[in-house]
Formats: structure tokens, sequence, C-alpha cells
């Protein structure tokens, strides 16, 4: 095993004056906040009675009217406007969101004052467009609007937001109890500025880089590097400690070796004296992969080029053990993996009194109907500070099992209560074009996957200046369906904690678990198909897609993501006064004979009969070719489903 040093003085001194001038004055200012979004050193550091809570719009019936009515979108009104939250007491706010932004404005009233300290558009949040609210701390993406920027409070905090119309809304906020809070009231010195600025680099950096984050009790960093090359049934230790210290970043280049729908490559960590792993998943999930393909490219985990990496402290008091086990599978061949290891590491042990160790807890169900997904439930002290979540839906459809709820109880009350999972992840509107329609990855949140066809999506969120402080007890999950978790599911998530206590017990990644399942029967909507035309054809999207030619044409419609074998094809499609008609092709080969759409009313088909189609690799598209007849020149296409043939 090589070990190197590695150091920049100039970056490490910056980045500490900068945290000294945040923090020298007397009184908490929202920049203390700002620097927690940069300082990841100080992640692992215990933040005891500062509870998390949030105000949202979500259904106080546990219906699914988490904003679409606007009914449960404000507390109450007042002079022609929405109070949308009320905090008491010191505390800063930590996060807005919503993918409904309009362009009334926003009061903040801060500290009983008839005055707003703070009034902006409300879409401003977000735009980049009002400083210091700028980008990437505030900004959208795959369908959701999130501001990061730190709003402080001396003793209350009251929004109101002007108009009456008002949908999806999160508030974030967190108490500070006996502090000297300053009050944000817009002013800004240089060092504010420059400390922005740092800020935003840091969520901007275009590649990951360990050293990045190595200042503060995450400075002073070595790295050992070693290669492994493991045959299945093989284990090696890549790290190990046995004086007191901690591991700032894990490197690990495997090429493709992670890749693909067995699971099989475990990584593994132990603490001091734990009886259980701090860390005990496949590479893969830890890594946020998504379905066999890398997935997450965050500020700090995820994988770029062949690197996957991640760098969340991990302290630790006497010793510490990291390991990779490449599991026998015996059901598939199995080629020997070569990884290259890079562990970044110091010599500053845990400080106990103030720091948690890092734990994870990987777990794969098949919920039950009626129960949520736990993604952590435990009783010790410390932090939660990141989610990743794979989501297969275990009936074909639209994907309404990710309409579920986020929900938080700490210490016994609850505390943060969403407005469905993409919500969760800063997200919006599954299903719908350029918003959560695609894996898109963003610092510290993103949609992993969407595949209507699959009936499956993820996504990932990292809880930094806003982590989920629990003094003693924590439950932290999600609802799967509108209502009463009544949709079938299969979850892979992670949850990613620091504590004082390792957990009891953990699931194993082991077996059936490791295996990747697929459904039988795939749905294709039209809002999400990808399609060529060609010919004469006009396309609207019009109760599906509205096919309209005068001399005839063709739509080639690609069957992406399906696995290879032979299907029962079907169509949903319209019958209209102005009805064509239609054909199926795969390439060269007729799949259906015409079949005339006119009707003298409107009648909806759905599901009919097409015939058999074989997918492959190369062969895996339909073609629809439309002509005019003397009754009409249009087509409404619905759905396209495919069922597997036994």
């Amino acid at each position: 095993m090589r070990i190197h040093y590695i150091i920049r003085p100039l970056e490490l001194f910056c980045i500490m004056l900068y945290t000294v001038s945040a923090v020298s004055s007397d009184k908490y200012r929202w920049t203390d906040e700002l620097v927690l979004l940069r300082a990841i050193d100080r992640l692992p550091e215990y933040r005891d009675g500062c509870h998390v809570e949030q105000f949202s719009s979500y259904d106080r019936t546990w219906g699914n009217d988490d904003g679409f009515s606007g009914k449960y979108s404000y507390l109450h009104k007042e002079n022609g406007g929405l109070v949308i939250a009320e905090m008491e007491g010191a505390g800063v706010i930590n996060r807005i969101w919503t993918p409904t932004p309009n362009d009334n404005m926003l009061s903040f009233y801060f500290d009983g004052k008839s005055e707003p300290g703070l009034r902006i558009r409300f879409s401003d949040l977000f735009s980049g467009k009002a400083f210091p609210f700028v980008s990437p701390l505030c900004g959208n993406e795959v369908g959701g609007f999130y501001c990061y920027l730190p709003i402080t409070y001396a003793r209350s905090c009251k929004i109101v937001m002007e108009g009456e119309g008002l949908q999806f809304i999160q508030i974030q906020y967190r108490r500070l109890p006996g502090m000297k809070v300053e009050t944000y009231d817009g002013t800004f010195t240089d060092a504010d500025r420059t400390l922005l600025d740092e800020v935003c680099r840091a969520w901007s950096a275009a590649r990951p880089d360990a050293m990045a984050f190595a200042h503060g009790r995450s400075s002073g960093a070595a790295v050992s590097e070693k290669t492994v090359t493991l045959s299945p049934g093989d284990g090696e230790v890549v790290f190990e400690s046995g004086s007191p210290g901690r591991i700032t970043g894990i490197e690990l280049d495997g090429g493709n070796a992670f890749e693909g729908n067995d699971r099989n490559v475990i990584l593994t960590a132990r603490w001091d004296n734990d009886s259980t792993d701090a860390i005990c998943a496949p590479v893969a999930d830890f890594f946020g992969y998504a379905y066999g393909r890398p997935a997450m490219r965050g500020m700090l985990m995820g994988r770029s080029g062949y690197t996957n990496y991640c760098y969340l402290p991990m302290p630790f008091d006497k010793r510490a053990s990291m390991r990779l086990l490449y599991l026998r599978d015996d059901s598939i061949q199995q080629p020997p993996i070569t990884v290259k290891v890079r562990i970044y590491h110091n010599s500053t042990g845990r400080d106990a009194a103030k720091e948690g160790r890092f734990y994870s807890s990987w777990r794969r169900t098949r919920t039950p109907i009626g129960q949520y997904h736990t993604f952590l439930s435990a009783k010790s002290r410390g932090h939660y500070v990141g989610t990743i979540l794979l989501a297969r839906g275990l009936r074909s459809g639209m994907t309404t099992f990710f309409e579920g709820d986020d929900s938080t109880f700490v210490d016994g009350k609850p505390r943060m209560h969403g407005t469905g999972s993409e919500d969760y992840f800063n997200g919006g509107w599954y299903a719908l074009l350029d918003r959560w329609d695609r894996g898109h990855s963003m610092p510290l949140h993103g949609c992993l996957d969407y595949s209507l066809q699959m009936s499956r999506t993820g996504g990932y969120r990292f809880f930094l200046s806003d982590k989920l402080t629990f003094d003693r007890e924590i439950f932290h999950g999600i609802e799967h369906g509108d209502v009463n978790n009544c949709y079938p599911v299969d979850y892979t998530s992670i949850a990613f904690y620091y504590s004082d206590t390792a957990p009891v017990s953990r699931m194993q990644p082991a077996g059936d678990l490791l295996r990747e399942h697929f459904p039988d029967r795939h749905v294709f909507y039209p809002q999400l198909m990808e399609i060529t035309p060609e010919g004469d054809i006009q396309i609207n999207n019009d109760r599906g897609l509205r096919l309209s030619t005068e001399s005839g044409g063709r739509l080639r419609v690609m069957l992406n993501g399906i696995p290879e074998g032979r299907y029962r094809l079907r169509m949903s499609f319209h019958e209209t006064p102005a009805g064509a008609r239609f054909r199926i092709w795969q390439r060269q080969r007729l799949v259906s004979d015409w079949r005339d759409t006119h009707s003298a009313s409107d009648t909806f088909r759905e599901d009919a009969g097409m015939g058999e189609i074989g997918l492959t690799a190369q062969d895996n598209s339909i073609t629809v070719q439309i002509e005019k007849t003397g009754k009409g020149n249009s087509l409404i296409m619905g759905n396209i489903t495919l069922e597997r043939v036994r």
C-alpha cells in the first residue's frame, strides 16, 4: 500500500480565513449558516436541541391534495395575503422549495416588526437574478425550484405571500435556542460576498475533488493507494488503521465492474469496538447507481468517469477497517475484477463529546401495503445527512407510487411531512417533459432514473446545514402511493447518518436481494415516447398523439430499455369521425394489418391487440403507418403496451 501526503496551503488558508471571519462575531449571522454549505469537515458535529422542522402544503386529511387546490398551502389569511409560515424564537430558514413558483411578492416579517425586513418576488428566490439568491445555491431542475440561502432571525419570522394563489410549498427551518442570532438585513460586507462566491464555486465544481473539502478537522490528508484483484468469493481489506483518525475521502476505480444487474461487489467498514458494520452495501448502491448504470454525480458522492467517490468524513476513536467483498453467484458467470482504491485520511481522531461516527443503513424491501418504507429508525444521539432511493412499482402503469410523502419523527414529535416523493428530492412533476423525466444530478440532490415503461425511478438528497438532529430517536421514512401506502413497490434505499451508537442489526445484502427483477408488462405513454416522423405527417399532443396526414406518413416509436424477448403488442387509440387507417411494422416486417379508426362518434379502444414482436438490442422499435381514407385523415394514439410471452 502506498501513502502520499497532500496539502494545498493557499486553499486551506483562504478557507480558514473565511471561516474565522464568519464566526468571529459575538452574534450568529446568516454567514455562519452559509459556511456549513461548504465546511464538510463539520458534518460529524452534533447539534443537540436544534431540531429541523418544516411548514408544507401536505394534505391534513392524509389524502393526496398536497398543493393541487392550495387549501393546505397557507396557515391563515391576513390583510389580503397568505401567511405561509410562522416561526417563534431565534432560528434560521435553511431551505425553501416549490414546483409551482409565481410572481407574487413574498414579505418576511422579522422579530415582530410591522414592516418586512425582506421583500422579494417569489420566483426570484430561485431565478438567480436577485442577489444574494444566486445559482447554484438557488435554482431549479428536475421540476423543482429550491433555495438554500440561509435566512436568520433573532426572535421570530412570519412569511406572507401577496395574492390568493399558492400551490406546493415546503419551508424548512431550524430553531437556534440560546444563541445570539443576528437577523438577516440584506447588507453584505466584502467578506460576506467573498464567502458566498467560495461556496458557489464549491457547488459548481466541474469534477469531484477530495481535497476541495480537506480543511478544518479534515485537513492534512494523506492518501493510501491499493490495487486489488478479486475473484468470486474473495474479500480483501483495502484500508486499515490502528490509531485515531478519520477517513475524508473514498475513491474506487473499478472500470465497469460495478455495473450490471447483479450487484455482487460489497463495500464494508467498521469503526473501533463496534459489533456491526458501519457500512455494508453493494458498491453500486452506495455510490448512487440506478438499475445497473452509474447515475449520481453530486458534490459529495457519486461517480465521475470510472471513479466512484465519497467525501463524507468518517472519524474514529481507535481503529478502522474497510473491505471489498466479491460475493459468489453460481447462477451467472463472474469474471475476476480489479479495483484501484484510494482512501484519504488523517490522524485527527473523533472528538467523542462533539462528533458522531458515520453509519449507513442499506435496505431493500417489497414494502407491504399499509406500511411506510423506512429509511432509518434508530434510538441514539446523532443526525441524518443523506438518502439514496431506488423505487420500482410492482404493477405496470403510471408511477403513482411516487405520490407518497416523506415523514420524519424526531424525539417523539412529528417534525417534517412532505408533499410527494419527487418533492423530497427537490424535484417535481414526474412523467412530464423536462421535469422529473430522466436522470439529472445537482450538487445536493437529483433524479437517478425515470422510466415509465419500466415503472421505476429514484433520487438522492443530502442534508448539510439542514441535517436532521435527533437527541434520542428518529424515524425517517416514505409512503408509497397516493393514500394509505396503497401501491406495492420494490424499494432499495441507503440512509447516511452520524451517531454515538452503532446499529444493533442490519439487513445483509445477499442472494435475491442483489438481483434485479423485471416486470412482464411495460407501458409507453405518449408524453414521453421517443418518436421520429417520416413523410406527410403532423403531430399534436391532444388526448394522446394526434397524427394527421394528407398523402400518408410513418411514425417510428423507440422501445428502449426493455429486456430482450417476445412480447404481445397492444395499443390504445380513438375511433373518431375524422379517423384514418393505420398499420404497424417492426422495421420491414408487418405486425398488424390495416385498422380503420373512423367512427360516427368518439370511441376509445384500450389495449387493442396488434400482434407479436421480438425485441433485441437492434430491433427495439415499431413504426406506425397512417393513411387518409375517404372518411378521415387523423389517428389519436394512446398508450403502447408490451406483454411478455412466456
